[in-house]
């Protein structure tokens, strides 16, 4: 007597499990881009918090240098009195405006002039005369 062996999967089986993986996959690729769009945005506020920092330590500082630091550029101006300090920070976001609430007030609470672009900048200066903090996205 010979014994069948009816091991493996039938092709119904199989189809089932491709159309499964296929639902999964069409539901996780939009929230998978809109996390990585999230991520950038989270790295441009960080570079812009960054960047307001180092401002902040220039405007303390009363030299008058241009430096550069991780790509983003110093610039110190002025004499006494009427200083300006100003960083532009490159952005690296992939869609035009913030998608997060409450990004547009994230950086020590100023109100920002714009919104972000597309390879667009942050530009953060400090004013001596004002002692007033901008900040422009173009």
């Amino acid at each position: 007597m010979k014994k069948n062996n009816k091991k493996g999967f039938t092709l119904a089986e199989l189809l089932i499990v491709v159309a499964i993986i296929a639902v999964l996959t069409a539901i996780a690729i939009p929230v998978f881009t809109g996390q990585l769009e999230k991520s950038r945005e989270a790295t441009d506020l960080a570079n812009v918090r960054a960047a307001y920092a180092q401002v902040m330590v220039d405007a303390l500082d009363d030299g008058a240098t241009t430096h550069t630091d991780n790509g983003v550029t110093f610039t110190c101006d002025g004499a006494a009195g009427s200083r300006t300090v100003t960083a532009v920070v490159d952005l690296k976001q992939a869609q035009a405006d913030w998608q997060t609430s409450g990004a547009a007030t994230a950086v020590a609470g100023i109100t920002a002039t714009g919104s972000p672009t597309v390879g667009g900048t942050a530009t953060i200066t400090w004013t001596q005369a004002t002692n007033a903090v901008t900040i422009v996205y173009a």
